[in-house]
């Protein structure tokens, strides 16, 4: 009797076990959020348009596409908001966000400054560096909390 669900699960062939699976279980959206850091302390922030008015300031920030390793999500995501190039280094954390989505940030180094900065206007306003100490109204509480974790707070 405890052996009848092995015995049902090993009869279904081929890709029917992953079919079962899929409408069996959550899909999930991965949001990837990448605090980045110029060699001199400063982080990256962009005004982002299609956010909440007032909280538009936070970190790069996007959706992974199917298959993309997370790291290389933050690196595009940069690249195509801004132009702009970084190392990604450590995972920073990884949570269960809102509804059916998970979100990893990791901690990231400016490569080559902000030389090639090139916005793309239809989803940020703005990019700029600013101190840890001087960090712009309006910037995501949760991107509070992830810049002191990448800084060791």
């Amino acid at each position: 009797m405890d052996d009848l669900p092995a015995r049902l699960w090993r009869g279904i062939r081929g890709s029917y076990q992953w079919r079962l699976l899929w409408l069996a279980h959550a899909k999930f959206n991965c949001g990837i959020t990448g605090v980045v850091r110029a060699p001199d302390g400063r982080v990256l922030l962009l005004r982002h348009r299609l956010w909440p008015l007032g909280r538009q300031w936070g970190f790069p920030t996007g959706y992974a596409r199917a298959g993309e390793r997370h790291e290389d999500t933050i690196a595009r995501e940069l690249r195509e908001e801004t132009g702009l190039s970084a190392e990604v280094g450590r995972l920073l954390k990884v949570t269960s966000g809102y509804r059916l989505r998970i979100e990893v940030a990791y901690d990231a180094v400016l490569t080559g400054g902000l030389e090639g900065l090139r916005l793309e206007r239809r989803e940020i306003l703005e990019a700029r560096l600013f101190p840890p100490d001087g960090l712009p109204e309006g910037l995501l509480p949760a991107h509070r909390e992830l810049l002191a974790l990448a800084q060791g707070r």
